[in-house]
């Protein structure tokens, strides 16, 4: 039976289990996950938070990453700004990248959500309002939401992937993970 864990990844580390490229020490998935045999099933930028997939099965990995089932992913998004429709409109419609057209996206304003302190905190500006979105996508491409609304010129201040598929990080502490039937 294929395993799947829910981890939550904190802002600052790295969504593989060791880092050979950095003479510095980073924080790595080793840090946090003690179970043997686990891959992640995608990434999640080391500047990002939140839900992280990792599983031991490579079909339920493909299944869960490859963009060709696109599945979806809801991520809280921080942005500068204050958003105005036309903004969102076009994030909704799609967005030209170099890397191409992005497939359009769910794109709602919310209130702050009830979210863990961040370490280190979002820089507050007092003459640069900031808002948050949710944001889906049902693409996977690298820096995907952060290109979408830096094009729309809303500039990512903190990005946390709070679910993909039916899979949320709701109940779970920066940190830590849970393992889930599947």
């Amino acid at each position: 039976m294929a395993r799947l864990l829910l981890f939550n990844k904190p802002f600052g580390v790295l969504s593989q289990f060791t880092d050979r490229r950095s003479p510095t020490v980073r924080s790595t998935l080793s840090d946090f996950i003690t179970v043997k045999g686990v891959y992640p099933a995608g990434r999640l930028d080391r500047d990002s938070e939140g839900l992280l997939l990792l599983c031991d099965d490579g079909r339920l990995q493909a299944r869960i990453a490859d963009p060709r089932f696109k599945l979806p992913k809801s991520y809280l998004v921080q942005v500068e700004g204050e958003p105005r429709e036309q903004e969102l409109e076009r994030l909704r419609e799609g967005v030209q990248l170099k890397d191409g057209l992005t497939l359009p996206a769910d794109v709602a304003r919310i209130d702050e959500p009830p979210l863990w302190p961040r370490d280190p905190p979002i820089r507050q500006r007092r003459s640069i309002p900031d808002s948050w979105l949710r944001i889906t996508i049902r693409e996977g491409r690298n820096r995907q939401v952060r290109r979408m609304t830096a094009a729309v010129g809303l500039p990512t201040l903190r990005l946390v992937r709070w679910s993909v598929g039916n899979w949320s990080v709701a109940e779970i502490a920066p940190g830590r993970y849970e393992e889930v039937p599947v």
